[in-house]
């Protein structure tokens, strides 16, 4: 029996044994030596150690975009006076008059110096990260050498956040053993706090996978440190998560059927989650949880939609029913598309939509918790989320037998795979911004390109004059000629259109992200499947750590699987 199928245990029990180190403790601030310098008002001004390490943290990231912003600035000015000595806090008030650029310079200096080290010297820095990984990057679960995901606690530093997040530049703050539950199980060997601190609490709670947990003091949350996505306890995780979609293939028809029936029920609230329903499994729309009011960046799902966020076109560019979405998704990513949708949709949205304000609730009786226990009804473990791994994982199936060419060369063939992983990636609206180097690996492969298409028109002459040359003298040397330049021809022609095949997959891909699907809602038996039926060696496609993490489906999966 494989690792992935042993005993199962009794429920909600993940484990019987946990036994780990506990984290590992980023080391502390290091003081900047003498001659580097911070200046306030064109004066260098020598900082408490406190105040210094977050001055680091500001000038570490003079050269990023969010340095120029005015909400990062003030966050950061408000938080880091709070730390600041009373002495310090009378002479520093204006962010504008302090200088970090010495400090910038002396930390890319040192990032320069880093990289430029001697191979003996980086060789001797990773095995000390190698030592470090074997003793706190493993823990023993259930007579298994686990590997763990997040061994380090996070260091400190300025939040970022994604998108115009409202509390980034706030100071995020250094972990402590006093701040960190450990969870391990009761006889195993507990883990030791660094020396002259204590842990906040030991758990032996085996119905959760967490080995030490914490919470971040800026939006209040949780953070944990769990398994490695290889490890067998989320291998298992992540089949079932698959497995629950593949079950929804079988009642999808019907779910479809009754919301299509409820778009006229009496009840407005059954209406409004039909609606929101339809969304979600054609729109493969996000459901949107309920959250406090500016917390968190303005940024909405499909039960939090507000009547700003849509308008209605009884007619648009020669669709009727047109409705056009703009708001701003998770991670503040833009959602914007026009749907043609039918008929009943249109007219309850217009109904839901009337004497509203902009900024109301457009499903104003529904709420994403309500949703969920409704499908919950409709099948055991279904949530809105299941849609998207559904629609997404379908989506890939139905596109690889779409567009795969069994005549293709593997070049061809994976062009086929990533525009199947780029529908996903459309449906599910993965962006990314265009990578800083775009131009410049476009121009490189461009150049390329030119050159083979030189090469291949030499090679053509030089085959006319073979060929010429046989005609006249039809000596068997003369053939051979021929025949050479004929296969040098035919490799520069293939060599030429593999090119021109990377150049098209690098343009289509320049604002699609494909790895958020591929790792999180495409079902990997899919893409195993696939390549064991078209002979493409599997690392064509997932990297090394992917293969770890989808080591079950590689196992698991023949040529005929099918979603």
């Amino acid at each position: 029996c494989s690792r992935w199928e042993e005993e199962k245990k009794e429920d909600g029990v993940k484990w019987m044994q946990l036994e780990h180190r506990g984290p590992y403790f980023v080391p502390l601030y290091e003081p900047l030596p003498e001659d580097v310098q911070f200046y306030y008002d064109g004066k260098p001004l020598k900082l408490s150690l406190a105040t210094e390490e977050i001055a680091t943290f500001y000038a570490k990231m003079l050269d990023h975009e969010y340095t120029t912003k005015e909400i990062f600035q003030n966050n950061f000015f408000h938080d880091w006076r709070k730390e600041m000595t009373s002495e310090e806090q009378e002479i520093i008030k204006d962010l504008d008059k302090c200088d970090f650029r010495e400090i910038h310079k002396y930390f890319v200096e040192k990032n320069e110096a880093r990289k430029a080290l001697p191979k003996e010297e980086k060789q001797k820095l990773k095995e000390e990260a190698d030592k470090i990984q074997e003793e706190y990057g493993y823990c023993i679960l259930d007579g298994h050498r686990e590997k763990i995901g997040n061994f380090k606690t996070e260091p400190p530093g300025l939040f970022r956040g994604r998108g115009e997040h409202p509390k980034m530049g706030m100071l995020k703050k250094r972990i402590m053993p006093e701040d960190v539950i450990i969870n391990c199980s009761r006889d195993s060997k507990i883990p030791e706090p660094p020396e002259g601190h204590k842990w906040k609490e030991v758990r032996f709670d085996n119905t959760v996978t967490w080995l030490a947990s914490w919470t971040e003091n800026i939006q209040n949350t949780l953070k944990y440190i769990m398994l490695n996505p290889s490890s067998k306890l989320k291998g298992e995780k992540d089949w079932q998560k698959y497995e629950v979609a593949r079950r929804l293939k079988d009642v999808v028809h019907k779910i479809r059927a009754q919301y299509r029936k409820d778009w006229t029920s009496k009840e407005i609230k059954k209406r409004q989650g039909a609606v929101a329903l339809y969304f979600i499994d054609k729109l493969a729309l996000r459901a949107g949880n309920e959250k406090e009011e500016g917390e968190t960046a303005d940024t909405v799902g499909c039960c939090s939609l507000r009547v700003e966020h849509i308008q209605l076109h009884p007619r648009l560019d020669g669709q009727e029913h047109v409705v056009e979405f703009d708001f701003l998704g998770k991670d503040s990513i833009r959602y914007y598309n026009k749907v043609s949708v039918e008929k009943r949709v249109f007219k309850n949205l217009q109904l839901f939509m009337k004497n509203k304000d902009p900024t109301d609730d457009l499903f104003d009786q529904l709420t994403t918790t309500f949703l969920n226990k409704h499908l919950q009804h409709l099948m055991d473990g279904l949530t809105a989320k299941v849609f998207r791994t559904y629609n997404a994982s379908i989506t890939l199936q139905e596109q690889l037998k779409a567009l795969t060419n069994p005549e293709d060369n593997i070049a061809g063939k994976l062009l086929s795979y990533n525009r199947a992983n780029r529908a996903v990636a459309i449906l599910c609206n993965h962006q990314r911004s265009i990578p800083k180097t775009f131009a410049r690996s476009m121009q490189v492969l461009q150049e390329k390109i030119d050159a083979k298409k030189k090469q291949v028109e030499e090679a053509q002459e030089e085959l006319k004059k073979v060929e010429d040359e046989f005609e006249d003298t039809k000596d068997a040397k003369a053939e051979a000629n021929v025949e050479k330049k004929k296969k040098l021809l035919k490799r520069l022609e293939e060599q030429l259109a593999k090119l021109n095949i990377q150049a098209t997959d690098k343009e289509e891909n320049k604002q699609i992200a494909l790895g958020t699907s591929k790792l999180n809602y495409l079902d990997p038996r899919i893409t195993v499947a696939w390549c064991k039926k078209f002979g493409i060696p599997i690392e064509r496609i997932y990297n090394k750590t992917q293969r770890e993490k989808f080591a079950w489906a590689i196992d698991m999966a023949g040529e005929d699987f099918e979603f």
